[in-house]
């Protein structure tokens, strides 16, 4: 008998396999797109209250990092916390942080989720964008240490202790400008990191537009250095003067922003010129990308 002939049919038991489809831009739909891929990314140190949707009488707490750099846990005064930047993830990070979030609203004091769950197939009802107020923004508090991993007038001890000491080592000093936008001193150098909530497309021919006009950086002592990609939204990024405080960027920042956008909604009715376009595709070898 040949080989094709002993061949047997499906198992029974043998459940559908489910496609995993890749989220290119996972949060978007959500006010605070920005914040959210900034607190993914760069922003070390940070929390932000969610206003989650529906009846939920719980308040939850989204923050940077976690101790061990947990998917959530329950503190054990009872605050309920979400980690962003955590080692695991699927192709849908906002349905990852949505199940995070589901775990944490039944969770009890001391309770950790180590890692997000990743494995289980879809399910509707699991994303940020179904469990958010998908207007709210993120008021971001900026933290220099990792202490609100503890309830107050409380010590750190064995492993905790350990992560907590890592995660303060790592911080590195970050003033939040506006919304999507942080200073970070990163050693000797200093910069302005900008997650904008527009089409990646249109944002680089607003930024080539700006190029061209030599309109692009924030003034003297600050340059354009390039821009990444992140969660389906293109970051700019600018070095600055980094003898300058965070502060005296915030004003340029509020002036470039102004620009940009001018820029942005010239492009409707004005397409790029040949200047523009050179601009463009010098701004585009400039790029690298974040997953």
């Amino acid at each position: 008998m040949g080989k094709g002939a002993r061949k047997k049919g499906p198992k029974k038991d043998r459940r559908p396999k489910v496609r995993d489809v890749f989220v290119a831009r996972p949060f978007e739909g959500l006010a605070a797109e920005p914040e959210l891929i900034a607190m993914r990314e760069f922003v070390p140190s940070a929390t932000a209250k969610l206003q989650l949707a529906g009846d939920a009488e719980r308040e939850v707490t989204l923050g940077t990092v976690l101790p061990m750099a947990a998917a959530a846990f329950v503190r054990s005064d009872g605050e309920v916390f979400i980690g962003m930047q955590v080692q695991t993830r699927s192709s849908d990070i906002s349905r990852d942080l949505g199940r995070s979030l589901r775990w944490a609203l039944d969770a009890k004091p001391g309770d950790v989720l180590s890692v997000p769950d990743t494995t289980s197939e879809p399910a509707e009802g699991e994303r940020l964008q179904d469990l958010l107020v998908a207007d709210a923004e993120l008021e971001v508090t900026l933290h220099e240490d990792f202490s609100w991993w503890l309830p107050e007038d409380s010590d750190a001890t064995g492993d905790v202790a350990m992560s907590l000491e890592r995660a303060n080592a790592a911080i590195m000093p970050t003033e939040r400008l506006s919304t999507g936008a942080y200073w970070v001193l990163a050693g000797e150098k200093a910069h302005l990191r900008w997650v904008w909530p527009a089409d990646e497309n249109r944002l680089l021919q607003a930024l080539a537009r700006l190029s061209a006009a030599g309109q692009l950086s924030l003034g003297d002592e600050s340059r354009y250095a390039g821009s990444f990609r992140a969660h389906g939204l293109l970051v700019p990024v600018w070095d600055l003067d980094p003898e300058a405080h965070a502060r005296e960027w915030i004003e340029p920042a509020k002036e470039l922003g102004t620009r940009l956008q001018q820029a942005l909604e010239s492009l409707d009715d004005e397409p790029l010129n040949a200047a523009e376009r050179r601009s463009r595709d010098g701004l585009i070898g400039r790029q690298l990308t974040l997953r």
